[in-house]
């Protein structure tokens, strides 16, 4: 006889991908639904005015909350062992959302070197254009290095675990040493080994991102190429 209830926090990693983010109640679906609808039904005006202002929880619209994406950002919340999760409508725009959220126009941030291409392009071309200034240093970076590329006006620092597609490792306890020497948060990509092969919290990340249309879903999105040598397989 179990002396006490069993919270979601004892299960192991792999129940949790199945059955964190989402407990049903009698007679619900086991299955988490798909919400297909864009609005909500209520009685009284004076409820959705509370729902809109953010005084009670709840849904009015899906732009800004939907019962199904709230599901899953718990589930991934859960797995990575964080507080609480927001999805957006891709990795990218997950990326841009944390850096303006933290940093304005004229504001910089330090930036591991070895990056998957769009990000490379996002930090260096398009946050240019926003007046956001980015500093590059190798993945193997020692503490001193990095805090060399901090300046005055630094907002965060961020990496890529493990690298799309150089496979280069990012040295994790290093940045976040840095990071949190210079009193400013450490931004982390754990799309490659997701939270089943690494949790970036537990060695000193303050955010971590997803692209989840890679090895979060379990598609991977590999895609095979064939050259004079045989195939070859693009990350």
């Amino acid at each position: 006889m179990f002396k006490g209830a069993i919270q979601m926090s004892d299960y192991h990693i792999d129940t949790k991908c199945v059955q964190s983010g989402y407990q049903p109640g009698n007679g619900e679906p086991r299955i988490l639904p798909i919400i297909q609808s864009t609005t909500y039904k209520y009685n009284s005006t004076e409820q959705l005015g509370r729902l809109f202002d953010l005084e009670e929880p709840g849904y009015f619209y899906s732009r800004l909350a939907n019962p199904t994406c709230d599901h899953v950002a718990a589930k991934i919340a859960d797995l990575e062992g964080g507080v609480s999760a927001v999805l957006t409508s891709s990795g990218q725009a997950a990326i841009m959302m944390t850096v303006l959220n933290i940093c304005g126009a004229g504001d910089h941030l330090v930036s591991c070197s070895t990056l998957y291409g769009g990000t490379f392009n996002l930090f260096s071309v398009t946050l240019k254009k926003l007046g956001i200034s980015v500093s590059f240093v190798k993945p193997d970076a020692n503490v001193d290095e990095i805090l060399g590329a901090i300046q005055p006006n630094t907002k965060l620092i961020y990496g890529e675990m493990v690298a799309n597609p150089a496979l280069a490792i990012f040295d994790l306890e290093t940045f976040a040493d840095a990071a949190h020497t210079a009193g400013i948060p450490l931004v982390v990509d754990n799309t490659f080994p997701t939270p089943i092969n690494c949790r970036p919290f537990e060695w000193g990340a303050d955010i971590i991102v997803h692209s989840t249309t890679k090895y979060m879903d379990g598609h991977d999105q590999h895609r095979w190429m064939r050259g004079e040598q045989g195939q070859f397989r693009l990350g």
